[in-house]
């Protein structure tokens, strides 16, 4: 795409939206929002990227290989945090039971191990949405040639 204004605004929108998925993915237990809302937003300001500036570009920024290591990064860090739970009170994804420090209701740092459950659900959910779009992409490409 060779349109000046188009990439002006998605240069300057991308870092924003980024931030904001970063906020509703840690805010997810207080608030509306959370792992899959905020990975969402990453995904899709990657995609915007990629289809703005060209799989070259995009592939620079975050990779299709970097994104099957989040992918799967992100299921890790989900199951092992529920496997804590299971070696430290004896239940899957247990929170008060496994130790893991509460904190004070309504703030950021409450809620036990959930927030960390929300950045592993998110990175799941933008590294899925960027795979998904690389394949679509390369199936496309094929196709084409």
């Amino acid at each position: 795409m060779n349109d000046v204004i188009v990439k002006t605004i998605t240069r300057l929108i991308v870092p924003f939206v980024q931030v904001y998925g970063i906020f509703i993915i840690l805010h997810g237990h207080v608030s509306p929002g959370g792992g899959f809302s905020g990975g969402a937003l990453i995904g899709t300001s990657l995609i915007l990227y990629t289809l703005v500036f060209g799989i070259k570009k995009g592939e620079k920024k975050f990779s299709h290989r970097a994104s099957e290591f989040a992918e799967s990064g992100g299921i890790f860090l989900y199951a092992f945090i529920g496997l804590l739970g299971i070696i430290l009170a004896g239940t899957f994804l247990t929170n008060i039971g496994a130790g893991f420090p509460i904190g004070e209701p309504g703030t950021l740092f409450s809620a036990g191990m959930i927030p960390i459950l929300m950045i592993g659900i998110g990175i799941k959910v933008a590294s899925t949405m960027i795979t998904l779009f690389h394949i679509l992409i390369e199936e496309e490409a094929h196709d084409t040639h």
